[in-house]
């Protein structure tokens, strides 16, 4: 993933006074990591200085460790680390394998499997595998055209330019960041963590633990200006179809420009980074053009709109709404929000909490620290609960849980919703799922449980029937009205590549190979029928148990890139998914759903199909898919050599 460590050698400003100030502020399991590393001393590893295992999803910043033991690792960090600038080598500038685990079990409190090594190896920098890049020089006339300039689409324009292949980027939108940049609603921001949904070779001072979304959108636009991107972009020109042409060995593309004219473009590849949460999905509602009010969906929130002193209703109360309600409550006279079913909620001690900057100066002057700090993340969000997903069949109680864990964390999360709501049984009653925990993606309270207590604040369980014009009227018949209708409704998450027209070899579109709402590829990423083409955030990728996409998009932009460095090194103008490869994966993705909390029938998600199949999301840990996708086999595909430029 072509990690960069942010303190790999002495700087001449570490100020002793500084330093003790920010240790004050460290993420005290991280110092012990940081100062078994620099000083190789086993004491650091004793009892005595074990921190407890994480409560949730929480970083456990005191490590559960008394004051004076906490005091003991911060007196011990700052003299460790002004020996390092005074030019001390740190003891393990590397650490192996066995010795890596050993530090992050001890530091997590809490078994981890070994398996996870050589991926916290990279996170680590200690294992830092350069992105891969042709050997022999790439032939003037290959091409490849990258749809969408949000995360992916840059990400795959930066390992592009670093191979030295010609691309270009279309991108429908004005600016850089896909749905960051479209999603503008009051209270946006990210469920995990700052300091892991960010690439792991472009840093940046977060100034929140979770965050928000004009600092995730300038993020990226860093990034951005960083790489010189933008050169690379043809902004306000939306894809409308690409064509596999057979005897070429290339895709035709066509678009629109910003001003409605038609742009047609030949490449040998195509990477589709459209992204899945992109296209809004309202329901087909009676009335719904009738109402007088404003109505629109949580994706396209309307510049410069008021809500003060005005009516409105949320209708859906999933991710978006839970971010936007807690946001405007205390501005509009009153809230309604409707809700299908309810969400599991986990809490998080620092989910509303700065960063600061004293972390801000650990990250970049004390050695190992961000990189310590980031492995801590991605054990605690990304795989850490997984095993805890599959069902036992030999649980007792199938409707409520799982598995014994899953039946605990059951009880945890609803003390939990007990102690928020406390005095409001109606809400309990309300508010409390009747699936299993994970069941649908867990959210993270940032104060919807308060915000449902608040006077003027009432929460439906009946489903919206029909918009009217005044406002619009439930399941039960009941009236409502509102001067503002908020559709929070999520988007076409089964309707992999819509609007696009993508046609293959035979002729076939990929709505007709997949039927509608049923898209399958090998590791998310190709499918046969469309060679050359590469499907980011594709079927099967998006994450159920947790953790970071832009984990996973560096995974697939890596595997990607292999792909393409074999193409051109090999001479080879067609790479194409085996057919057998391709039935073998996605039956073995359908088998492993078939065990996971995911089909649990209690409950509707947006992973699963009309047909209950699921759609979205990886069956598998983060882990694995890691392993999988490290190198490109062409013994999965079938290929064909190069034409010849007289063949042409």
């Amino acid at each position: 993933m072509n990690h960069q460590p942010i303190a790999s050698s002495p700087s001449d400003d570490v100020d002793p006074a500084r330093l003790r100030r920010a240790v004050v502020a460290a993420n005290i399991p991280t110092l012990v990591a940081v100062l078994y590393q620099l000083t190789a001393d086993r004491r650091w590893l004793a009892e005595r200085y074990r921190p407890t295992r994480s409560r949730g999803m929480d970083d456990n910043m005191t490590g559960g460790l008394p004051d004076e033991v906490q005091d003991e690792i911060r007196a011990a960090t700052v003299d460790a680390v002004l020996e390092w600038n005074r030019g001390a080598a740190p003891a393990n500038e590397t650490l192996d394998l066995g010795a890596l685990m050993e530090v992050m079990e001890f530091t997590m409190g809490e078994p981890v499997p070994h398996e996870f090594g050589p991926m916290m190896s990279e996170v680590l920098g200690f294992d830092d595998t350069p992105a891969p890049r042709p050997r022999r020089e790439v032939p003037s006339d290959f091409s490849v055209v990258v749809i969408g300039a949000g995360i992916a689409g840059m990400l795959s324009s930066v390992r592009l330019t670093q191979a030295g292949i010609t691309h270009v980027v279309l991108e429908k939108n004005a600016n850089v960041g896909g749905s960051w940049w479209e999603n503008t609603y009051p209270g946006a921001g990210v469920d995990t963590p700052s300091y892991l949904y960010s690439l792991s070779f472009f840093q940046h001072p977060w100034s929140t633990h979770f965050g928000k979304r004009d600092e995730v959108q300038d993020y990226l636009e860093k990034f951005a200006d960083a790489y010189d991107l933008r050169s690379k972009i043809r902004f306000g020109t939306e894809v409308e179809s690409a064509i596999y042409n057979e005897s070429e060995q290339n895709w035709t593309i066509t678009a629109r420009d910003a001003e409605g004219s038609p742009i047609t473009l030949c490449a040998n590849a195509v990477i589709s980074a459209v992204g899945l949460l992109n296209r809004p999905k309202t329901p087909a509602l009676p009335g719904i053009e009738s109402f007088t009010g404003e109505l629109f969906h949580s994706a396209r929130w309307p510049s410069g709109i008021d809500l003060r002193g005005k009516r409105v209703a949320i209708v859906g109360a999933g991710a978006s709404a839970m971010q936007i309600g807690p946001a405007i409550a205390d501005v509009v006279d009153d809230l309604t929000i409707f809700q299908r079913s309810p969400q599991w909620i986990a809490p998080n001690d620092v989910y509303f909490s700065e960063v600061g900057d004293d972390v801000h100066w650990l990250m970049d002057h004390v050695p190992y620290y961000h990189e310590w700090y980031r492995v801590r993340l991605s054990w605690i969000f990304n795989d850490k609960v997984h095993p805890t997903l599959t069902v036992d069949p030999e649980w007792s109680e199938p409707r409520l849980s799982i598995n014994a864990t899953n039946h605990a964390h059951r009880g945890f999360y609803t003390r939990y919703l007990e102690d928020e709501l406390e005095g409001r049984p109606d809400l309990v009653d309300k508010c409390l799922p009747d699936y299993p925990p994970f069941g649908k993606r867990m959210l993270l309270d940032n104060g919807w449980y308060r915000m449902l207590k608040r006077p003027g604040v009432e929460l439906i369980t009946e489903g919206v029937a029909e918009i009217t014009q005044s406002g619009l009227k439930d399941a039960d018949g009941h009236g409502y009205e509102f001067d503002v209708i908020i559709m929070a409704t999520g988007f076409h998450t089964d309707r992999l590549l819509y609007p696009m027209d993508v046609i293959g070899r035979s002729g076939a579109t990929t709505r007709e190979a997949w039927g509608e709402h049923d898209a399958r590829a090998y590791l998310g990423i190709t499918v046969p029928d469309f060679p050359n083409l590469f499907i980011m955030t594709g079927p099967n990728t998006a994450l159920g148990h947790g953790g970071s996409f832009i984990t996973m998009l560096e995974c697939q932009v890596r595997y990607i890139m292999d792909a393409l460095k074999q193409m051109i090194d090999d001479d080879l103008g067609v790479i194409e998914c085996r057919r057998d490869v391709y039935d073998d994966y996605n039956r073995a993705v359908d088998n492993a759903h078939s065990t996971m909390v995911w089909t649990h029938p209690g409950m509707s998600n947006w992973y699963r199909n009309a047909d209950g199949r699921v759609v979205a999301v990886l069956p598998w840990r983060i882990i694995d898919y890691w392993t999988m996708t490290r190198h490109a086999d062409l013994a999965d595909y079938v290929t064909e050599t190069a034409l010849t430029t007289t063949q042409h």
